[in-house]
Order: structure tokens, then C-alpha cells, then sequence
């Protein structure tokens, strides 16, 4: 059931993982989808060195072009655009040709991150102050920029809605000092927009993924979505991954919610979502990796501090 048909979605940050699950999802349920990202063909090697980091996200092969093509696969329509969203001309120029090809805006996906090459799971006083200051331009100025420019096209079209993508629904600490700022800054962001706009019938939300099994992590696995599960052998919690779709679905439900507003200015996770909105991942599933943390790592304490003992448990603090 095309319930999104009509509308009109930005999903900054499509090119992989998160972002392009939720740009094939909305495509699927009817929206017109623009994908963007820095990575294109054009700018993708032929060959990839298969001893890169899995993470190292400028070497990754996906671009827009194929997430188009499997939004297209799905029935829906993906329209790729090449926007590095920190500089603020390239942003502009999006919305421009949106209004003039589309003449509004009703679904903004800030989902722009950039960051996992930046990761250093060491104490604050250890870490690059470059590296740090380069992930907060990457995964929050992005974010800021995107909004202002696309705000005005949501305010014509009377009603709209604004999902930042984060980690976690608490404030508890995150493992490291700069991944945990961008992550706890991009929530308070949907609450400031939810704030700044609600006269104007916006509603803004943050949303976070569960275990997500993206591409990077499936090749950090050497395994494929075909036969994931033979990573479980080595880290149990894999069992509790979850497709870039499943968070993808609960957003285009989201999308169609009518009481939507009711939800503005909070953070919400797949663990809550997907029970409440009837979706289910790509074999049927509802991963709660809040469920099996409490169950399996009683010695994490309460859910606040979850991420903290997860990241050391993953080796990767």
C-alpha cells in the first residue's frame, strides 16, 4: 500500500547502511526520494583493497546511483544527488532544484554521518582534537545546515516532518567523548526543531537503530545477509542485528502516522517502534537489542548504561 504517495523525502546520508534502508523503505511506500551523499561511480574506485578497513567509509563501494536502483526495484522512485551537506552552497543547491522540480518538502531524513574512520576508542585527553572537531562538522553542522535550508520548503508545504538518526534513547554515556557528543547532540536537535517549527504543523524526531547489520559490518564479519548468522558463532549478540529496513519501515510508518505530532521532540528506539507500529524486519523479525542486553549482560546494569559496557564488550573502547 503505497501510503507515502504524494510526498516528497530527503534522505541525507542514502548512500549505505541506515540512510539506505530508510530511502528504499520511504520509495516503497509511495514517496519521491531524494538520495544523497558524497559518494557516486564517479568517484568510486573500480577495485577496492580488500585489506581496507571495513569502516573507513570513503573507500566503502556503495554510492546513491544503487540505491536508487533499489528503490526503483521496489516499485518506488529515487532521484541521486551528489551533496557534501557540510558545505552550506551544495545544500542550498538541493533545495532549490527540489522546490523547482517538486515545489515542496514533506519528509527530511537527517541520517548524515561520516564519522567511523574518526572513531578513537580512547580516553578524551588521548584523542585527536582534529579528528573530534571534523566528526562534529560531519555529523552535527551537517545536520543544522541541512534543516535550515530545507525548513522553508516544509513550511510551505503546511505540515512535514524532520527525523534525526541516532544512537541510543538515553543520555547515558556512549563509550567515547566525541561519538557520544554527536549522538546526544543530534537528539537535542530534533527537540530544538520540534520546538521552532510546531507552529508551523512540523514535527521532529530522533530515532535510533538497534544493532544495525550494515554493509561494513557484515564485511567486519566476513559474512553476507545471505548467511549472517555464522557471525553469532563468535559474537552472540549478532543474533539481535537487525537490516537497515527494519528501521527503514518503522520511519515510513512513522511518515503516515497521523497522530505523528503526539511524538514531536522525543527520542525513540527500534526496540519500542517496531512492536508499536506492527513492523517487522525482512524475515518477519523484531530484533530488541534492549530485551537481550538485560537478559544476556545483567552486569551492565540499568539500560542507561548499556552502550557504555557494549562498546567494551565489542573491544571497541
Amino acid at each position: 500500500m503505497k501510503t507515502l504517495k504524494g510526498k516528497v523525502a530527503v534522505v541525507a546520508g542514502a548512500t549505505r547502511g541506515t540512510g539506505r534502508g530508510i530511502a528504499c523503505e520511504l520509495g516503497a511506500a509511495g514517496a519521491i526520494v531524494y538520495c544523497t551523499g558524497r559518494s557516486t561511480r564517479a568517484n568510486r574506485k573500480a577495485e577496492r583493497d580488500p585489506k581496507a578497513n571495513p569502516f573507513d567509509l570513503a573507500n566503502r563501494p556503495e554510492t546513491i546511483e544503487e540505491t536508487v536502483e533499489m528503490i526503483a526495484a521496489c516499485g518506488g522512485q529515487g532521484i541521486a544527488v551528489q551533496v557534501d551537506h557540510t558545505i552550506p552552497e551544495q545544500v542550498q543547491s538541493l533545495f532549490q532544484r527540489i522546490e523547482r522540480e517538486q515545489g515542496k518538502l514533506d519528509i527530511l531524513v537527517n541520517d548524515i554521518w561520516g564519522g567511523d574512520e574518526l572513531n578513537e576508542w580512547k580516553p578524551f585527553v588521548e584523542q585527536s582534537l582534529d579528528k573530534g572537531l571534523l566528526m562534529i562538522e560531519r555529523a552535527v553542522h551537517s545536520h543544522i545546515i541541512t534543516a535550515h535550508y530545507a525548513a522553508p520548503l516544509l513550511i510551505k508545504a503546511k505540515r512535514g516532518l524532520i527525523v534525526e538518526i541516532t544512537d541510543g534513547d538515553h543520555f547515558g554515556y556512549r563509550g567515547m567523548f566525541y561519538y557520544d557528543f554527536v549522538k546526544t547532540s543530534v537528539i537535542r536537535l530534533a527537540f530544538l526543531f520540534a520546538t521552532e517549527l510546531k507552529k508551523h504543523k512540523i514535527t521532529a524526531v530522533a530515532v535510533s537503530p538497534g544493532f544495525i547489520r550494515s554493509e561494513a559490518m557484515l564485511e567486519y564479519f566476513k559474512v553476507t545477509e545471505a548467511n549472517w548468522q555464522e557471525a553469532i558463532k563468535k559474537r552472540p549478540d549478532f543474533s539481535i542485528s537487525e537490516t537497515p529496513f527494519y528501521v527503514g519501515r518503522a520511519v515510513a510508518a512513522m511518515a503516515a502516522d497521523r497522530k505523528i505530532a503526539k511524538k514531536s521532540g522525543r527520542v525513540f528506539g527500534m526496540w519500542d517502534l517496531g512492536p508499536e507500529y506492527g513492523v517487522t524486519d525482512v524475515d518477519g523479525g523484531q530484533p530488541d537489542v534492549r530485551q537481550w542486553i538485560k537478559e544476556n549482560m545483567p552486569q551492565w546494569g540499568e539500560w542507561k548504561n548499556c552502550d557504555d559496557g557494549f562498546y567494551s564488550y565489542w573491544g571497541w573502547k
